[in-house]
């Protein structure tokens, strides 16, 4: 980018924010207008497409630090000015009335004005000039650094839960190219996955930037992700609480596996089930098997009297005596 090109672009303009906001306000505002005309939202829409690499390009300038110096900079010393090669009778200072002042000039030529080259041999061009003022020089006024490296870019991608679980390559559109990205297995909700390089490209010799993905997960209605384990909540009888039991447990993969419930199992214990949780390269997880102890709503006559036989049977239990004598303390 030139410095002329900064000269007629007003970046804060572009992104909607005033020109002492802070690089939060600034990020924050490029994120919002990027979701809204990022070319998957508006396919086919040239304008939206041209608004999109207008707000790259200016947050590309703004959220560097010393690129937003020499941006202001410019700015400020262009004033609004227009640049013409006219002379003084008309009212509108002329392009080297503007820059004589700041050099001292007016006594160096014809009718008191400097003149500026383009360039050649007989003396510093004006961008040579200007290069100078913002500890550069070469040809054009933001030549100030080397090669610059690409932004980073930011991508979303929803992934139903078994994918999630599994792992998965998918492809993604970034700025109109075609990114193929590996999700590895058991990634999290909202967790964040950085592709070095495969931001926007930097300048020629400069590395491109990285791409930072955030993976949202579709719920699944059985099970839930632990780390490398699998959750799952199982209903059980109050026989088999009670007396023990062996169940049948669903498996991600479609199968189940036989779980023994002890004798006495209590509503709220967890089992573990050794290795049936989501596989990773460092390893597999366990399925945590939730025992929720199901209470009958309605109860048969015979039903109801096995209860209360029950009841009359464990009278002398106090199921409340350890919650008293810790409400004691």
């Amino acid at each position: 980018m030139t410095g002329q090109d900064w000269i007629e672009k007003d970046f804060y303009a572009v992104l909607g924010v005033t020109k002492d906001a802070d690089a939060t306000a600034i990020k924050k505002a490029y994120r919002k207008l990027a979701r809204q005309l990022h070319p998957d939202q508006n396919p086919g829409d040239a304008a939206a497409e041209a608004r999109f690499k207008d707000i790259g390009e200016a947050y590309a300038v703004l959220s560097d630090p010393e690129q937003r110096q020499q941006y202001d900079q410019l700015r400020a010393m262009a004033g609004g000015a227009r640049f013409t090669a006219g002379g003084r009778g008309g009212g509108t200072a002329g392009f080297e009335d503007v820059f004589g002042g700041m050099f001292g000039g007016g006594a160096n030529g014809p009718g008191g004005r400097v003149r500026y080259s383009t360039g050649g041999a007989g003396g510093a061009g004006f961008e040579d000039i200007l290069g100078g003022l913002f500890g550069g020089g070469g040809p054009g006024f933001g030549a100030t650094r080397g090669p610059q490296p690409g932004a980073d870019l930011t991508a979303s991608t929803t992934l139903p839960f078994r994918t999630a679980v599994e792992g998965s390559t998918i492809s993604l559109s970034v700025e109109g190219r075609t990114v193929n990205a590996r999700i590895p297995a058991g990634v999290r909700d909202g967790q964040k996955i950085r592709l070095r390089g495969k931001g926007r490209p930097g300048d020629p010799g400069a590395p491109a930037g990285d791409l930072v993905i955030t993976v949202h997960v579709e719920p699944h209605p059985v099970f839930t992700l632990d780390g490398t384990n699998l959750r799952v909540t199982v209903p059980i009888a109050f026989d088999e609480a009670a007396l023990g039991a062996t169940i049948e447990v669903p498996t991600l993969d479609g199968s189940t596996v036989r779980v023994k419930v002890p004798a006495g199992t209590p509503s709220g214990r967890t089992l573990r089930v050794k290795g049936k949780g989501v596989a990773t390269s460092k390893g597999t997880g366990d399925l945590l098997v939730n025992v929720q102890v199901v209470v009958p709503q309605k109860l048969s006559a015979a039903a109801k009297e096995a209860v209360q036989a029950f009841g009359i049977a464990t009278s002398g239990q106090d199921v409340r005596a350890d919650l008293m004598a810790q409400a004691r303390r």
